[in-house]
């Protein structure tokens, strides 16, 4: 029996993507615009045949056994994602952009060798940079034609980052998201901590007692892993606390505390991208040895810096137990390298 696979998402960059883009653009000192697309899962065209139930208050008289086709996708179908990021590719490419194929999200097109164009898309809000200001307003009205589009002018929020830009460089920061979690957790005026983590201290999945609100646990934590994207210095610690989402105890909470400490102390700490005249690729990574004690697996960490700018990073404990210190780097450097891969595809 032949299975097919069906695709029912809008491709989305990946945060690492985004930072290379910010980055790229910093580097080039091309200028950063952003556009938002209204009702966005409203301008997809539906591919397959498929009805729906009369919505309630709206029944035909005499005829409640009837459906109603759709002929345009909408919010809450399945397959409204993949509607819309079809329509949305289709209008670009039919401008004269190209697909990345390293990252379905990513188009772009160059109308001479030195003039060119870049697009990023993340679901319905979308990312214009590139040297040629008359491509890129061409671009623009030929979005305003096709969709309801609001130009947000230069680029300076977007996805929950601030992305301040001036003659230095690019900036991105999280400097409101972090205030909104001290605020929510009633630590905004805590005493700050100059370490996220006690490098003497080794959580472990029964220690001491249990906590009294695991959902609150693990609703914090998940906002902690969403600001890593600009904290590559919380990278570590949050994936500690991460390993005990499904069973929390005293201890586990008091060390996501004093990480919320630990950003209360700079909480508008982020990443400069500027040019430093170079495009080089750079890559560092490392591991520990059997330092989890729960299970004896090492942790590997690497970054990657395009043109002297942090644009990837990860701290991830490895999947297997490492026989030897020698295979733990060897993993590492495994790792790293899948993402050079496809850092280098994207470049």
């Amino acid at each position: 029996m032949a299975l097919t696979t069906v695709i029912l998402f809008s491709p989305m960059a990946k945060t690492s993507y985004v930072r290379l883009f910010l980055a790229m653009a910093a580097i080039r000192q091309w200028p950063l615009y952003q556009l938002d697309i209204k009702n966005a899962f409203l301008h997809g065209d539906l591919e397959e045949e498929i009805y729906m139930e009369q919505p309630p208050g709206f029944v035909a008289q005499g005829e409640s056994g009837l459906v109603c086709k759709l002929h345009r996708s909408f919010y809450g179908l399945k397959q409204s994602p993949r509607a819309w990021f079809g329509k949305f590719s289709r209008v670009v490419q039919n401008f004269g952009l190209k697909r990345c194929e390293a990252d379905h999200s990513v188009f772009y097109g160059h109308t001479s060798p030195d003039k060119c164009v870049y697009l990023m898309v993340y679901v319905d809000d979308i990312v214009i940079t590139g040297n040629d200001i008359t491509r890129i307003a061409q671009l623009k009205n030929h979005l305003f034609s096709h969709f309801q589009t609001k130009d947000l002018g230069r680029l300076k929020y977007f996805l929950g980052i601030e992305v301040p830009q001036s003659k230095e460089g690019v900036i991105i920061a999280q400097r409101k998201y972090a205030l909104d979690i001290l605020e929510e957790t009633g630590l905004t005026n805590c005493k700050p901590i100059d370490s996220p983590m006690d490098s003497n201290q080794k959580l472990t999945r029964d220690q001491g007692e249990l906590f009294s609100d695991p959902k609150r646990y693990r609703r914090l934590v998940g906002k902690l892993i969403y600001l890593t994207i600009t904290r590559p210095d919380l990278s570590y610690p949050v994936g500690v606390v991460s390993q005990f989402m499904q069973n929390p105890h005293i201890d586990h909470w008091n060390a996501v505390i004093r990480i919320l400490r630990y950003v209360k102390g700079n909480p508008r700490q982020g990443l400069l991208y500027e040019n430093k005249r170079s495009t080089q690729v750079v890559a560092y990574c490392d591991a520990d040895w059997a330092g989890c004690p729960i299970d004896r697996r090492s942790t590997t960490g690497y970054c990657v810096f395009l043109g002297g700018n942090l644009v990837s990073w990860k701290s991830k404990k490895q999947s297997v137990v490492a026989r030897s210190s020698a295979e733990a780097e060897y993993r590492s450097m495994a790792l790293a390298t899948c993402e050079l891969v496809w850092i280098k595809q994207l470049l």
